[in-house]
């Protein structure tokens, strides 16, 4: 097989981020079908289909270990450029972060990057159950997630938990639970099922982990066809719970405070910890360390040790 060109590499991490032929034309500034000749040239190079021509285009696997050697490789180039040829460029990191993390520490992580450093992050946000996707793909260089297991080609290490607790607003309580603002009780399967539940997305499968620890609690089944609402923003998700529309699992980096002062009720006495670990593509590179260090310095202090 012949080795790839710097310039196909560029080429195809191109076409995969801008989605199409025509877009990655435009930022490369040749024609489209100059785009199409370089990936051809790529998929008789190597005997096999790189990209799939959908809208958008998508790397098949083998696609995906291109996409990874292109973004390793560019990496390395702008940072050998750095430091042989003194050039002041700009490096750009893609990171995947579930949206909890994003809504409370990991912005204060990223502030800690010197701004001399030149180091710009694309954050992806992500479920931290599905992240790791992400490295296998090539589409990140670093992930928050919950996998202990190390992908191919990264390392892995633990930052801490998440401490969350299954509460909802003290009205919400009153009306569909009112045994636990009376004189006490566990609840009924046929509360749950009647009582609504707010769910992050369709890929947060951490709700039902929820349901089950919470049907445990109180010794009943779970009720997983219980009414759910959807809020898509780690932001607005709590302010769904705080205003009575469902039950959740609030992180108590925002939620101490409510739950201190009886803004939000416990649903269950016995928290839930999260573990959440740090998986990096392991390239020397000092940019990558540099958004390792801050991350790991950030959740050190703030997340439960």
């Amino acid at each position: 097989m012949k080795r790839f060109t710097a310039e196909q590499l560029r080429t195809f991490a191109t076409v995969v981020e801008e989605q199409t032929f025509e877009e990655a034309a435009i930022v490369l500034r040749v024609s489209a079908s100059a785009i199409s000749q370089r990936i051809k040239a790529m998929e008789q190079a190597c005997g096999q289909i790189l990209l799939r021509r959908s809208n958008p285009v998508e790397p098949t696997d083998p696609g995906r270990a291109v996409l990874r050697l292109a973004r390793q490789i560019e990496l390395l180039t702008v940072e050998s450029e750095r430091e042989l040829a003194g050039e002041d460029r700009a490096r750009r990191l893609a990171i995947a972060a579930n949206s909890d993390s994003l809504a409370t520490w990991l912005l204060d992580a990223l502030a800690r990057i010197p701004r001399e450093e030149r180091i710009y992050c694309e954050v992806r946000r992500e479920d931290e159950r599905h992240s790791s996707g992400l490295l296998r793909s090539g589409g990140v260089m670093g992930a928050l997630t919950v996998d202990p297991q190390p992908v191919q080609g990264c390392s892995v290490e633990l930052l801490g938990t998440t401490r969350y607790t299954i509460a909802a607003a003290p009205d919400y309580v009153d009306y569909y639970f009112p045994q636990l603002s009376g004189v006490g009780g566990g609840l009924t399967e046929r509360q749950l099922a009647a009582a609504p539940m707010i769910q992050f997305d369709r890929k947060d499968v951490m709700l039902d982990d929820m349901a089950e620890h919470l049907a445990e609690a109180h010794g009943v089944r779970p009720q997983y066809e219980a009414p759910r609402v959807y809020i898509p923003s780690s932001t607005q998700y709590y302010r769904a719970v705080r205003l009575g529309m469902g039950w959740g699992a609030v992180p108590d980096l925002q939620a101490a405070d409510d739950l201190a002062d009886g803004s939000l009720v416990p649903l269950i006495a016995e928290p839930v910890d999260l573990p959440l670990y740090w998986q990096r593509w392991t390239i020397d590179s000092p940019a990558l360390q540099t958004v390792t260090e801050v991350i790991r310095q950030t959740a050190r202090e703030r997340l439960r040790q």
